[in-house]
């Protein structure tokens, strides 16, 4: 058998440019997103509001972004993605500097839902960006790389901020650093990204969408691995964001930079994400998926100790549990999608970001009620619902 011609040399230089555009775009995208996590306490002693009404500072963004990313998702299959993530990054970043100086908590609200609406075009068009534009034999490594530089855009973000604003005494500071970052990373891509040789445009009438639509709830799997989505990513984002308020109080006493610290945990998760994924092909998606469910379980369960290192060792193993399960879910939907992959990820991204949005703010009324143990209530709910989940889906056939 002939051995295959290697690709040209501009083939190869497009790809390292596209992949690290995207790595670049994901990675910024995420540093922005939650770079108000950390700074909760701080923004509620200034503002003179509740913990769970000063969670709208995330909440409103990755609501945003998941009520927008199917809407965008059609824009891009339509008219072009290149454009979208353009534009998405470069007003994302203004967004984050404009909520920096916002004078009310409402203003910095409206702004970081801007600022989610914004960073909506970016995921919508760039994993089918990556699908149409780089060869199959790279795909995968590359979007395991976008997925990390999403996951140390966060990490990095929450730090950031925390340390920024720790020491400058200011959380103006500290989301006035992320947005310019943000600023810098825009102008890079703009002049990075290549331009799309492969991608054809998609139709949007009505009664093809709908078809579509319902053959993907038809699905014996993909409506409840949305679920797993929605049910996992609103107990990571309530777990994230209530911790801080607790470990303020005596006898922990933490502040700005030592709360960021526990950010760093989410190089746990970057490590698990790809563990999963090796033991997938090993043991098959139904007994990774429940397994590590039941672990995230586990570890929620954890920080209801008062010692510290329990705390940190409860978050740190539902860290390793909850991206592990995001990791093997978001494959499976991949591997039942079909034809209209585009679609289908959206599908599960708005199930993911709408659960954290939903159920992380819901989650601060279990904190005003029932303090830590109320929210670990709650939290725990959720774990036991994705349990459930996975065992119903170790019934699917053929996967």
């Amino acid at each position: 058998m002939p051995t295959p011609a290697a690709p040209p040399p501009a083939a190869h230089d497009d790809t390292r440019r596209i992949t690290l555009a995207l790595c670049l775009a994901g990675f910024s995208c995420f540093l922005l997103l939650y770079g108000t996590q950390p700074l909760l306490p701080q923004l509620s002693e200034t503002f003179g509001i509740s913990a769970g009404t000063v969670s709208l500072s995330v909440t409103a963004g990755t609501g945003t972004m998941a009520l927008l990313l199917i809407p965008f998702s059609l824009v891009a299959d339509r008219w072009g993605r290149e454009r979208l993530m353009r534009f998405g990054l470069l007003g994302a970043a203004l967004c984050a500097l404009a909520s920096a100086w916002a004078p009310g908590f409402a203003l910095l609200v409206l702004a970081r839902t801007l600022l989610g609406a914004c960073i909506a075009g970016v995921p919508a068009a760039a994993m089918a960006h990556l699908g149409e534009e780089l060869p199959g034999h790279v795909r995968a490594r590359v979007m395991g790389l976008y997925i990390a530089a999403n996951a140390l855009g966060g990490m990095a973000g929450r730090l950031l901020s925390a340390v920024v604003t720790d020491f400058s005494g200011s959380w103006q500071i500290g989301l006035a650093a992320l947005g310019s970052i943000g600023l810098l990373v825009a102008i890079v891509f703009w002049r990075l990204l290549p331009p799309a040789r492969h991608f054809e445009p998609r139709s949007l009438q009505p009664g093809l969408l709908m078809a579509d639509i319902r053959r993907i709830y038809a699905d014996p799997g993909l409506p409840w691995l949305f679920t797993t989505a929605f049910l996992s990513m609103g107990a990571f984002v309530g777990l994230y964001n209530y911790l801080p308020f607790r470990l303020v109080q005596p006898p922990y006493g933490f502040g700005p930079a030592a709360i960021g610290s526990i950010f760093l945990l989410y190089a746990v998760g970057s490590y698990s994400s790809a563990w999963a994924g090796r033991q997938v092909a090993r043991h098959g998606r139904q007994r990774i998926l429940f397994g590590m469910a039941l672990l995230a379980a586990l570890g929620i369960g954890a920080t209801l100790a008062d010692a510290l290192w329990l705390i940190v060792a409860g978050l740190g193993i539902f860290t390793f549990g909850f991206f592990a399960v995001h990791s093997v879910a978001s494959a499976w939907v991949g591997h039942r999608a079909g034809p209209r992959r585009g679609l289908v990820s959206a599908l599960y991204l708005s199930s993911y970001y709408l659960g954290g949005s939903l159920l992380g703010t819901a989650a601060g009324w279990a904190w005003s009620h029932g303090g830590w143990p109320g929210v670990l209530a709650a939290l725990l709910a959720c774990a036991g619902l994705v349990i459930g989940i996975a065992l119903r889906l170790r019934r699917l056939a053929g996967d």
